[in-house]
């Protein structure tokens, strides 16, 4: 009886904490800003959702970040 109580309370503390990581997830693109510098080389290290993010991410270092060239130069992004 205890162990079936044990993995009853194992069961709904995973479920519930898989909703709470479901809801942190970020919701944007994942790869529209690319982190671009020596290292990186280009298009580079394209992993964020935001120009902020990838900022942070190049400060201090010799990089910068840049719109990545899938989004930028596809068919009609201009209009």
């Amino acid at each position: 009886m205890r162990m079936i109580v044990g993995l009853a309370v194992l069961a709904v503390s995973t479920g519930l904490l898989c909703l709470e990581t479901a809801d942190a997830a970020p919701r944007g693109i994942q790869d529209r800003y690319c982190l671009q510098g020596r290292i990186w080389g280009y298009p580079g290290n394209c992993a964020f959702s935001t120009y902020q993010q990838c900022m942070a991410s190049a400060s201090g270092t010799f990089a910068s970040c840049g719109l990545n060239p899938r989004y930028a130069y596809r068919p009609g992004a201009y209009r």
